[in-house]
């Protein structure tokens, strides 16, 4: 804790307000999204597939307009989409709570997910171009925040629960209104092709800019693989849980699994990022953190079925081994994609690869869960954790020929054309 506080004062203001400003982001978030399936099933009465619109739009509506967000953000500066996603979420959120309808909780759960595509990108350039050459330090001191905001959003959430949603609602929806004054208020205005002096150019002209940017594409498409990776600690490893320990043991277990993988990476994150840029180059620590997530779910391969406490135990390590090689990753992907922006639309950049990325999730879903049903049916469960370790193998073998091609460094074009 120390460290981290050290770690967060040597930065500049702006820089600490981001990082306070995505711990309560994701406080708020997470005291709400994990208790509204249960809310609209249950205390709205609607059915299944009603849940599931509701949910997927939120999501459709965030992975699909994060390279709108990025260029927005490119074009007016960072400061305002960060300020209009969190009133745009504290709208969402109140709605949340007090509406009944179908259609109304649609355009709730809409305005939740556009609100992270709004300030998502821009919080990410804005921190980069802030944290100048220590990105890499930025965002593992960021991580922590982020990670801390998902550890403690369900307790308060659970909490505020014993009064009724409308009050997990009211409170997630105070604290992003706070936030957006507070941005108004401190955060001051940065970034943009917008800004004084800087050049103006249209949409498509970002667009253009970026899908030519040919490295960053290959990066982005690379990467893929860890983010289904770290998905599955939402769809492969509860439903390996419930099969191992049963139902209610198994939903224990898959919060405990949670708070593991949380707390790694809130108390290992910055030693994890002080090791690796000791020892190695951000190249090497990409492949070798992403060989790690693939070989997490390794001890699931060779664990027996019928045995409860040994798949718990191979469970958890899978979730360690997965949140360790995920902090060693993160702030040297983060770095990486501004680098290979080049430092011109870094939101833009940031906007397409998380696009990218939630699209490789949404596939990577499909496949996984296709994938288990098949091996359930075979019995053969080993089948799905193979498949996962030699999706972060192949994502490690991809990141490493890049890396020894000299891809991972800023395109010629891209700097000659700034």
């Amino acid at each position: 804790m120390k460290a981290l506080w050290h770690q967060t004062a040597s930065f500049t203001p702006a820089v600490r307000l981001l990082m306070a400003n995505q711990f309560a982001i994701n406080l708020a978030f997470y005291m709400l999204m994990p208790y509204l399936a249960a809310h609209l099933a249950g205390s709205l009465g609607l059915a299944a597939w009603a849940v599931g619109l509701v949910l997927g739009v939120r999501n459709l509506s965030q992975q699909g307009m994060f390279l709108i967000g990025g260029t927005l953000a490119d074009r007016y500066g960072y400061k305002a989409p960060i300020m209009a996603g969190c009133l745009l979420r504290t709208l969402g959120f109140g709605l949340l709570g007090w509406v009944d309808t179908l259609p109304a909780l649609i355009v709730a759960s809409a305005a939740t997910g556009f609100a992270g595509a709004l300030f998502n990108p821009a919080v990410r350039a804005y921190l980069a171009a802030e944290a100048g050459e220590r990105r890499v330090d930025a965002f593992a001191t960021f991580n922590v925040y982020y990670q801390a905001g998902m550890l403690l959003g369900p307790l308060v959430g659970l909490a505020l629960l014993a009064a009724d949603f409308r009050a997990v609602c009211a409170a997630a929806a105070l604290i992003f209104a706070a936030l957006t004054l507070l941005q108004w208020r401190a955060l001051p205005a940065r970034g943009g092709n917008a800004a004084p002096g800087g050049p103006a150019e249209g949409v498509l002209a970002q667009w253009r800019t970026v899908a030519a940017n040919r490295p960053f594409l290959l990066f982005s498409i690379a990467m893929i693989g860890s983010y289904v990776l770290t998905f599955q600690v939402y769809l492969a490893l509860p439903l390996a849980a419930g099969d191992a320990l049963g139902d209610v043991a198994g939903t224990r277990a898959t919060s405990g699994l949670f708070v593991v993988s949380a707390a790694v990476a809130v108390a290992g994150q910055l030693r994890l990022t002080g090791w690796a840029k000791r020892h190695w180059t951000a190249g090497q620590a990409l492949v070798r953190g992403l060989a790690a997530m693939g070989l997490a779910f390794l001890p699931l391969v060779i664990t027996p079925s019928g045995a409860p406490y040994l798949s718990l135990v191979s469970l958890t390590v899978a979730v360690v081994l997965l949140a360790v090689g995920g902090a060693i990753v993160y702030p040297f992907e983060m770095d990486t994609v501004v680098a290979l922006s080049g430092d011109r639309l870094v939101a833009t950049h940031y906007g397409l690869y998380n696009t990218v990325s939630g699209l490789g999730i949404t596939l990577g879903n499909l496949v996984t869960g296709a994938l288990w049903d098949f091996a359930v049916r075979q019995q053969a469960l080993w089948i799905t954790w193979l498949a996962l370790t030699a999706t972060g193998l192949g994502c490690a073998t991809a990141v490493a020929a890049l890396s020894r091609t000299g891809r991972l460094t800023p395109p010629a074009q891209v700097l000659s054309s700034a």
